[in-house]
């Protein structure tokens, strides 16, 4: 099993990378907040791995801190909770936010993110609350953003979220009058928390 990748960045994606190790390019599936930490293309980057095997398909899952990896695997420990889901859960809220979520039971904000449901929601909080007791909420270090257009990185995550381009786009606009576009998980931060206000909050498939 693969548990740690080190090699040139050839590409990235909000929700996916390729890197490059000794001529094989391998495809990382990546939360956002990997991505926003990210350096620029064709530098040198490390990722920790979780593989994750299935009859048809072998799909690697990457992260830049052996506590994100943790907690992604925590996550899968969850009834109804498969990685895509995992990897949607921490794009869409820190870590810092959901460990207190689900200690406090607060199902109404596990809901906003795209792709948890009521009784998703309810089974992190059951069969997870108990494995929280030993995670401690600290400071992280602040994302880099990317040097790209940190708007178009946004509306673009926001899409392989699972919103419609139309509302990610109206949900970006509305979030740089509240953060800005200096950092891109501020501005992404903003943006969610403007679609899931009940005014603006879009259905999801």
């Amino acid at each position: 099993m693969i548990g740690q990748l080190r090699g040139k960045l050839t590409d990235k994606r909000p929700n996916q990378l390729l890197v490059d190790v000794g001529g094989v390019g391998y495809l990382v599936a990546v939360p956002l907040s990997t991505y926003a930490s990210l350096g620029d293309l064709h530098t040198e980057v490390t990722l920790l791995i979780h593989t994750h095997v299935r009859e048809d398909a072998l799909t690697l899952y990457g992260f830049l801190s052996s506590r994100e990896k943790h907690f992604f695997e925590m996550l899968l420990g969850a009834s109804g909770v498969g990685p895509s889901l995992a990897l949607k859960i921490l794009s869409g809220m820190s870590v810092e936010e959901l460990v207190p979520a689900i200690r406090t039971g607060d199902v109404a904000r596990l809901t906003r993110i795209p792709g948890v449901g009521r009784k998703t929601a309810e089974r992190m909080v059951v069969e997870l609350k108990d494995k929280l007791e030993t995670v401690v909420v600290a400071g992280e270090k602040p994302a880099v953003a990317s040097p790209a257009g940190v708007e178009a990185d946004v509306a673009s995550a926001l899409i392989n979220l699972g919103y419609e381009q139309r509302a990610a786009e109206s949900a970006v606009t509305e979030a740089k009058r509240t953060a800005g576009t200096a950092n891109f998980e501020k501005l992404l931060r903003a943006a969610l928390h403007a679609l899931s206000a009940p005014k603006t909050r879009q259905a999801v498939g």
